[in-house]
């Protein structure tokens, strides 16, 4: 099945989790192993070369190791015996020394380690750019009023800018959420049949500090596996992602229906069109990342699920990841895309968003009306007060503003003057700007850091 995966997948991502890369990963170990041990003096000099020249994927039959994998249990049995077999068919000495005192396990994990490295590098950049965007969003739209909803319906007036500061706020915590489990997760799988390296003697430790460096990954303290926390905080990491994405889809698919007009996804020939409907304009890319929302969720119990491992090799959890955590970096990356594409484009109608603060004839305001009037009579006298005002100007279809400047109760507290500055929507955002500022200074802060790692 393939046919959906440019909708929602990213292509760079979808070339890093290919079987051909897979398979490459578990070679890539298998020929930095050989290294290491012919460093240390485990296996002899001569054989690095030849193991190391048939340690590229193109070689190798996937579909032969594929219908293996089906009896053996895993792929890396019937990969290192083509392996073996090929380095064979050049030096029958060299052959001998293949994965010598390795475990499947230790070639499959550390595979896998080595394609998250390079698609959570992918994952950073794009979420980068993608928060890059977003700051230049707060910033043009500081003072770019809108309607605040809450449970669907108009709340009080807010500005555009702190509701994409709320975004940027989040994908920030996302992008040091990324940056802190480099150190846990990228990181060497190495020890052998049950984590004791015993097949190496006293030099299995030494063979792994070289191993590690080869590869550009950290030693752990021991090897991990039955421990799957590493697994598995990488799929509740990219989930919490997925859904802060899923969030922002949301706002900007509520915001681009027709009734509301305020947001819509970038236009293009092609884009967001109907079979039947020609005007249709529909929120393809927050489409996207909204079932990535909901089917990532359920991924990620998966991978917690599989933590609860037996002894020192688990008994079909371990299984149960590889093709579970592929999927959840796959849907990541791809929702990520499309967002960054609706970033891009995004069209921001501020004239909408004005007229709909207008829609409730003035009770959008009705809030601060209330706490206007509190100063003087307590808060729930002045609810209670307000309350009625807005179901009287809802039955008499008349403004707010001109209903409290009718009503005694009001009037002998709050001047005309004083009634009017309650409907400027500028001067009931609060500390609205400080926040995006706070936002900003620390998405600034993060930017500064990440570029000097």
């Amino acid at each position: 099945m393939g046919l959906l995966d440019p909708l929602f997948g990213a292509e760079s991502v979808q070339r890093i989790f290919s079987d051909r890369s897979r398979l490459q990963g578990m070679l890539d170990f298998e020929a930095a192993l050989a290294k290491a041990e012919a460093q240390v003096g485990v296996i002899p000099v001569s054989a690095v070369a030849p193991i190391h020249a048939k340690c590229r994927a193109d070689w190798f039959d996937l579909n032969a190791i594929a219908q293996a994998a089906a009896t053996a249990g895993n792929l890396a049995i019937p990969m290192v015996k083509q392996l073996t077999s090929l380095v064979g068919a050049d030096d029958e000495n060299a052959a001998g020394y293949v994965h010598w005192g390795a475990t499947s396990q230790d070639a499959i994990d550390t595979g896998l380690v080595l394609q998250l490295r390079d698609a959570i590098d992918f994952i950073e950049n794009d979420l980068a750019r993608f928060c890059e965007i977003l700051a230049r969003l707060v910033e043009q739209h500081r003072d770019t009023l809108v309607v605040a909803r809450t449970w669907m319906q108009h709340a009080v007036p807010t500005l555009f800018g702190l509701q994409v500061a709320g975004w940027l706020d989040a994908l920030d915590r996302h992008h040091a959420r990324l940056q802190e489990l480099r150190k846990r997760v990228f990181v060497l799988q190495f020890g052998g049949a049950a984590g004791t390296l015993a097949a190496l003697g006293d030099q299995g430790l030494d063979v792994a500090k070289a191993l590690a460096e080869e590869l550009s990954l950290a030693l752990p303290d021991m090897p991990w596996h039955s421990h799957r926390d590493r697994i598995a905080e990488v799929a509740t990491t990219l989930a919490l992602c997925v859904g802060t994405l899923g969030k922002i889809a949301r706002d900007i698919a509520l915001q681009m229906q027709t009734e509301i007009s305020e947001a819509f996804e970038p236009a293009a020939e092609k884009r967001g069109g109907s079979s039947t409907m020609p005007h249709k304009r529909n929120p393809v890319s927050a489409a996207v990342a909204l079932a990535a929302a909901i089917r990532v969720p359920a991924l990620t119990s998966t991978m917690l699920s599989a933590m609860v491992q037996e002894h020192e090799r688990g008994l079909g959890g371990w299984h149960a990841e590889w093709d579970t955590l592929p999927e959840i970096v796959g849907l990541t990356a791809g929702s990520l895309h499309h967002m960054v594409e609706i970033a891009q484009g995004l069209e921001i109608k501020t004239d909408r968003m004005l007229e709909n603060l207008e829609q409730t004839q003035g009770l959008i305001f009705a809030e601060a009306a209330m706490m206007a009037v509190a100063k003087h009579i307590g808060r729930g006298a002045a609810h209670k007060l307000i309350d009625a005002a807005s179901r009287r100007a809802v039955a008499e279809s008349k403004h707010l503003r001109t209903v409290l400047g009718q009503d005694p109760a009001v009037t002998k507290h709050l001047s005309a003057a004083e009634i009017d500055a309650l409907f400027d929507p500028l001067c009931y955002t609060s500390v609205a700007r400080r926040f995006m500022d706070r936002v900003l200074a620390m998405h600034q802060q993060l930017s500064q850091a990440a570029e000097r790692k």
